[in-house]
């Protein structure tokens, strides 16, 4: 487990690598299958990578869980966003009630889904006037997620709920990754004109007060995040320690997984994007973390959605490696 930053970042750069062995098992095994080499595409590299991680030459999803985590910003009252902070906790009873668009999505992947609310009637600090999360706040956001993890799960997905989160994943992305805030500020919920030039003050502002920590990935969370970045991040952590594979869902969900990839280069090896959203900056961060993504469809819900419509192509991957047959036991001649 993990007391401070520090130990995190210790655990995290002890986490073990991929299975090699299985990986190359999973890559010979692909190699025998009833069909052309390479002629499935990229289902093959995302089974053998499976594979790899999950130690097994026939990967699967059979136990995808997807976690979803909800906070509220102080940042909000500074009119970042189309809706009001109140739509946090209605959004949290509509994914409590199977109404939201992530419910449906997980039935169809077929994965479990719960849901964490943090400190809802809370809100982080307003980060253009103090740090948004104490440093004992954001460890505490990143027990959560850690410990949301469910052991027996074979892939996992995290997503988020929090009215004006938009706004410190892009002051967390400009931090981690430089440039303007106007690089990495877009319309989130649907600002625009004065709006939209009002949240990217917003975000400058932010930059500005922190500057003296934007060289330290973690204190970037704590001081520019949420408590649902923090708890996606524990969980992404939590899920590369036990060696379960994930994919990464939006804009957002992206922003909190840069932080450990920043903290510990490599700690995004288990992790895929799931898709590329709608929101502008995201293309650029999952460039900046070398990821292509698995979907491109316009989405920007968040919720896990893009990722949760992902795990059916990952579900498609593991059953054409583990179902085909090999030539010889089909009895086709190979070419």
């Amino acid at each position: 487990m993990f007391d401070d930053f520090s130990s995190f970042v210790t655990t995290l750069s002890q986490a073990p690598a991929m299975d090699t062995a299985a990986r190359d098992a999973a890559a010979d095994r692909n190699g025998q299958l009833t069909k052309p080499p390479g002629a499935l595409g990229r289902l093959e590299d995302l089974a053998i990578w499976m594979g790899g991680w999950q130690g097994t030459d026939k990967p699967h999803v059979d136990t995808p869980q997807v976690l979803i985590f909800a906070g509220n910003h102080g940042v909000a009252a500074r009119g970042v966003s189309a809706f009001p902070p109140e739509v946090t906790v209605q959004m949290v009873a509509n994914f409590e009630h199977g109404g939201a668009a992530i419910n449906q999505l997980c039935k169809v992947a077929g994965a479990s889904m719960s849901v964490h609310a943090l400190d809802l009637d809370t809100p982080t600090a307003d980060f253009t006037q103090a740090p948004a999360m104490t440093d004992a706040e954001c460890l505490a956001a990143l027990k959560v997620g850690w410990d949301a993890v469910d052991e027996t799960a074979d892939v996992v997905v995290t997503g988020e709920m929090g009215i004006g989160n938009t706004t410190p994943a892009a002051a967390i992305g400009t931090a981690l990754f430089g440039g303007e805030a106007s690089d990495w500020t877009g319309r989130g919920t649907g600002v625009e004109g004065a709006a939209l030039a009002a949240k990217t003050q917003v975000v400058a502002d932010g930059l500005a007060r922190h500057e003296s920590i934007l060289d330290d990935p973690m204190k970037v969370l704590a001081a520019l995040g949420g408590r649902e970045l923090a708890a996606m991040a524990g969980a992404i952590a939590r899920a590369r320690v036990l060696g379960i594979p994930v994919v990464l869902d939006g804009f957002i969900c992206t922003a909190a997984a840069a932080v450990l990839e920043k903290a510990v280069p490599g700690a995004l090896d288990h992790a895929v994007a799931g898709h590329c959203s709608d929101e502008g900056a995201h293309s650029k961060m999952l460039n900046h973390l070398g990821k292509q993504p698995l979907l491109s469809l316009g989405l920007r819900l968040g919720e896990g959605s893009g990722a949760a419509l992902a795990l059916n192509i990952l579900r498609a991957a593991a059953a054409c490696q583990s179902g085909m047959s090999t030539f010889a036991e089909a009895g086709v001649s190979e070419g």
